[in-house]
C-alpha cells in the first residue's frame, strides 16, 4: 500500500485473468484482494485464489551489461546492481508461477532467452547475465555502444508479442526518439516497467581538484574546482534521467531508481513495498557477478 506504484488513478498494468485455477498458501507480497476468506477460515491459514493468467503471464527482462555499466563509486558497479535486480525479479516472477525470459546485451553480444516457466529459463538467464558481467574489463579499449539499447528493444516484440510485462534494467544511455518509438510499440500490447540504475557520482562531480579521468583507451585531465565543469557534468546526467522519465511519464510507465550506494534488495523493498528477500534464498543471490 506504500508502494511507489500506488496512487489514486487506475493502473495501466493489465490485471489477472478471471478463470479460477487453484487455491494456494498466501505469501507476503501477494495481492490481499485475492485472498479466499472462506477457505482461510476453514483451513486456519491465509489461502489465495490463483487464476490462469497469473500462472501464465510472460515477463521479459532487458538487462543492460554494457561497458558504461562497469562503473561504481560506492558499494557496487552499475552492472552488478543490474544483475542483482534481474535475479530478484526472476525469482519473484517464477515464485508466482509466471514465465520469465530475457535479453541480456553488451558490446560482447546479445543473448535471448524466451519466456519459460521456473528453472527452464532461470538457468539460461542467469548464465547469460554472469557471462556478460564477467567479460567486463577496465582495460577494454572499446567505447560503450549507446545504440545497443535500441537494438535490444527491437528484438522484444518477437519474444513478447502481447499481454506480457517488459522490465527494462538499464542506465538509459542511448535513449532517444527511436527508443520512444520502440517502447511505444511495445506498450500497445504489453506493460512496461523501467528500473533506472545510476551511481551518485554521475549526478554530482565531487570537488577534488585536478584529476585524470579515463574512458576506454582515452584519458583526460580535468579540474573539478571548475563550477562550469561540474554544472555541465550534472546536466549530462540530468538529461539522461529526463529522457527516461519523459517517455515513461507520457506512457504511464513506472520508473524504479536503483542506486549503487545501497543494497539492491533493500531498495526494492522500499520501492515496491514488498519483502522480496523473504522469497529469495541467499544462495540464489547474484553473488557470482562482479
Amino acid at each position: 500500500m506504500h508502494s511507489l506504484l500506488a496512487g489514486r488513478h487506475a493502473s495501466r498494468l493489465r490485471g489477472r485473468g478471471l478463470e479460477f485455477e487453484e487455491l494456494r498458501h498466501y505469501y507476503e507480497g501477494d495481492d490481499v484482494r485475492a485472498i479466499d476468506w472462506r477457505a482461510t477460515a476453514r483451513l486456519g491459514e491465509p489461502q489465495l485464489r490463483v487464476y490462469t493468467e497469473e500462472r501464465d503471464r510472460p515477463v521479459l527482462l532487458l538487462v543492460d551489461q554494457r561497458l558504461s555499466m562497469f562503473f561504481g563509486s560506492r558499494l557496487a558497479m552499475k552492472s552488478v546492481v543490474a544483475a542483482e535486480a534481474a535475479a530478484l525479479a526472476a525469482w519473484r516472477v517464477t515464485s508466482l508461477g509466471d514465465r520469465i525470459g530475457g535479453i541480456v546485451f553488451s558490446e560482447n553480444g546479445m543473448d535471448e532467452i524466451r519466456p519459460r516457466g521456473r528453472q527452464a529459463a532461470i538457468g539460461p538467464l542467469f548464465e547469460a547475465v554472469i557471462r556478460h558481467n564477467s567479460a567486463l574489463r577496465v582495460e577494454d579499449p572499446r567505447p560503450s555502444d549507446p545504440g545497443l539499447l535500441n537494438a535490444a528493444l527491437a528484438r522484444v516484440p518477437r519474444l513478447l508479442p502481447h499481454d506480457g510485462l517488459l522490465t527494462l534494467i538499464t542506465e538509459g544511455a542511448g535513449a532517444d526518439a527511436e527508443t520512444v518509438r520502440l517502447v511505444t510499440g511495445i506498450t500497445a500490447h504489453n506493460d512496461v516497467l523501467t528500473v533506472f540504475v545510476f551511481d551518485p557520482l554521475e549526478a554530482e562531480l565531487p570537488d577534488v581538484g585536478r584529476a585524470v579521468v579515463a574512458d576506454a583507451g582515452s584519458q583526460i585531465d580535468i579540474d573539478s574546482f571548475s563550477r562550469g565543469l561540474r554544472r555541465d557534468f550534472a546536466a549530462d546526467f540530468h538529461e539522461r534521467q529526463q529522457a527516461i522519465d519523459g517517455f515513461s511519464r507520457q506512457r504511464a510507465i513506472p520508473v524504479l531508481p536503483l542506486s549503487t550506494d545501497r543494497d539492491t534488495a533493500d531498495q526494492f523493498r522500499e520501492l515496491l513495498g514488498r519483502r522480496l528477500a523473504h522469497h529469495v534464498a541467499p544462495e540464489h543471490q547474484a553473488s557470482a557477478v562482479r
